[in-house]
């Protein structure tokens, strides 16, 4: 396929199919799969400098885009944390051969230690990279973060609330359903165990993501190996030239026998 031209699965069953946009070179192993953030999808910056990377150095690589995101069918008002992670699942069944590095921004760094404790009895999980994770973020940066009361009512009383975007983009729609979801994920207030190596990388500028929140993921991996780099100037995004190149130093060593 393409890079413009994805191919389509279906996740979901019982009326609740999904159309997913899936963007898969073979390769040999490990593979590399991303996973984008909120409002995020497999186009940007960070996932085609990913995926150019991975094809050069003949490794597989697996990209997807979220129901509701880029190309993938669904109404993103209607989704939530639970039918992302069935994505999730359903594209690394499907399309991860062998041993695979999981690479996660912001929320899809949620998504990706979910689907890592998920598919740790597969073996098949080499290591993660999680760049800004947002873990718990719909309950720990959102509802008990910088949502404000009248937030709070807003959505428990009208099902929705328009979260002004500081990316320039349309506002966020965020959903009592995305909320009370979130709350079937949390992972926080536990001793989490990957069995497998994980590399954070932060910006420390990050308004989005606090440091002090990538920490916590630190401390609540006390048996994995977990590797955690502060970008003292970075935001969230992390994609200026620098911070790419710290994330493909990144995967490569992941990456490595």
């Amino acid at each position: 396929m393409g890079a413009s031209e994805p191919q389509f699965i279906t996740a979901g069953k019982n009326g609740a199919e999904r159309r997913i946009a899936v963007q898969h070179t073979p390769g040999n192993g490990p593979g590399l799969m991303w996973f984008s953030g909120f409002k995020s999808d497999m186009s940007g910056t960070k996932a085609a400098a990913l995926a150019e990377f991975g094809t050069a150095r003949g490794q597989e690589v697996v990209r997807f885009d979220y129901s509701g995101h880029g190309r993938s069918g669904g109404d993103f008002e209607e989704a939530c944390v639970s039918d992302w992670l069935e994505e999730a699942e359903t594209v690394f069944d499907r399309f991860c051969t062998g041993e695979t590095v999981l690479v996660g921004s912001s929320m899809g760094g949620w998504i990706s230690l979910l689907l890592a404790l998920r598919r740790k009895a597969s073996g098949r999980i080499k290591g993660l990279v999680l760049i800004a994770p947002a873990v718990d973020f719909t309950e720990e940066l959102m509802w008990n973060g910088r949502f404000s009361d009248e937030v709070r009512s807003t959505l428990l009383s009208e099902g929705r609330w328009a979260q002004p975007s500081a990316y320039g983009d349309e506002p966020y729609v965020i959903t009592r359903k995305l909320i009370e979801d979130g709350r079937k994920h949390l992972l926080f207030g536990k001793p989490l165990h990957i069995g497998a190596p994980v590399t954070i990388l932060q910006g420390g500028e990050d308004p989005d993501v606090p440091a002090s929140h990538a920490r916590r993921l630190v401390e609540a991996l006390p048996q994995d190996d977990v590797t955690f780099s502060l970008v003292p100037d970075g935001d969230h995004r992390l994609s200026r030239p620098e911070d790419i190149e710290l994330l493909l130093r990144a995967v490569a060593e992941m990456s490595a026998p």
